[in-house]
């Protein structure tokens, strides 16, 4: 007799599986992104304290008539400042002399860092000391780099008016005191000053430019500087666009060199837009008045750092 219940599968029935196991989920990425806010907020609470609670504090003041003094109240003017900005002649002055400042660094600070970075990329037998002479600038500070070189350019005792003098050449140039030559000698202070860290980037770039492209080229027949043109400077490019872009930002936020070296003078020719709104607020006391013109200076900053994104986000895209 069989039984009407056999659990034995027949011939062509398929076997039913069990339903697969749920996995437990791990108790270490579970709460995920509050760990990460914990591991963070360290580093973020001073960055908040430091950075973004100032900015935010110079952007309101901007907007208030702020001025020195214990007893002085502030209060809320809405865009005054701003329209008072407007027609202020040697801000705008200040300004174009900023952007010529920036600029000029710029361009012959990477021209400058380029040539210095290919050679520092030979194999030369003094090679290190030539890195350790080509980061000295870098380990000065601004004050130091501005007094060096007043003593410099001193018209009177300066060792360029005295090498000039012994070639036989005009050696009584007021550089930083005369209005033709202030801004070129400031202009050449602050490319000596800014080369290094230009000069290490490249470096750093040049070193990682495959040399199998040098070598197939090199076969094809290109010559030093068709290798150069379009093997070495495509591969730089990312790098090239970043560090320009950083300069440009840093440039254009000078203070401490061009304050030392001439404080803004003669007659205001090296008068950049940070010293106009020093000025401003700690000489003659409008705070309100002078962050109006650093906010002005952020919106140019912000408008420079939001080229450099977008340009790092199309290399990484590439």
């Amino acid at each position: 007799m069989t039984s009407t219940l056999d659990s034995r599968p027949r011939a062509g029935t398929p076997t039913p599986t069990a339903p697969p196991k749920k996995r437990r989920r791990s108790r270490v990425g579970g709460g995920g992104g509050r760990d990460a806010w914990l591991l963070v907020l360290p580093a973020l609470i001073p960055v908040l304290l430091f950075s973004v609670y100032p900015l935010a504090q110079g952007l309101l003041l901007g907007f208030t008539d702020s001025k020195a003094g214990l007893n002085a109240t502030v209060s809320f003017n809405g865009v005054d400042n701003y329209t008072q900005l407007m027609g202020n002649e040697l801000f705008w002055n200040s300004f174009r002399i900023g952007l010529i400042w920036a600029f000029g660094v710029t361009i012959l600070q990477f021209f400058a860092s380029l040539g210095l970075a290919l050679l520092l990329n030979l194999d030369l037998k003094i090679r290190w000391i030539a890195r350790t002479l080509a980061l000295v600038p870098w380990a000065m500070p601004p004050v130091i780099i501005a007094i060096m070189w007043r003593l410099m350019l001193n018209p009177t005792y300066g060792p360029i008016n005295e090498g000039m003098r012994a070639i036989g050449l005009p050696g009584d140039i007021n550089w930083l005191g005369d209005f033709s030559t202030a801004l070129p000698a400031v202009i050449v202070v602050g490319v000596w000053a800014g080369m290094p860290q230009t000069t290490i980037t490249l470096l750093a770039g040049l070193q990682n430019v495959p040399t199998d492209l040098h070598e197939a080229a090199s076969i094809d027949g290109a010559g030093a500087f068709k290798r150069f043109w379009h093997v070495t400077l495509p591969a730089l490019r990312p790098i090239i666009v970043a560090i320009t872009t950083l300069d440009l930002i840093w440039n254009f936020n000078s203070f401490a060199l061009v304050y030392v070296l001439t404080a803004g003078g003669p007659g205001g020719q090296t008068m950049l837009p940070m010293l106009f709104a020093y000025n401003e607020a700690f000489r003659y006391g409008n705070f309100g008045y002078a962050a109006a013109m650093g906010n002005v200076m952020v919106v140019v900053i912000g408008i420079f750092l939001f080229f450099y994104l977008r340009s790092q986000a199309r290399s990484r895209i590439s």
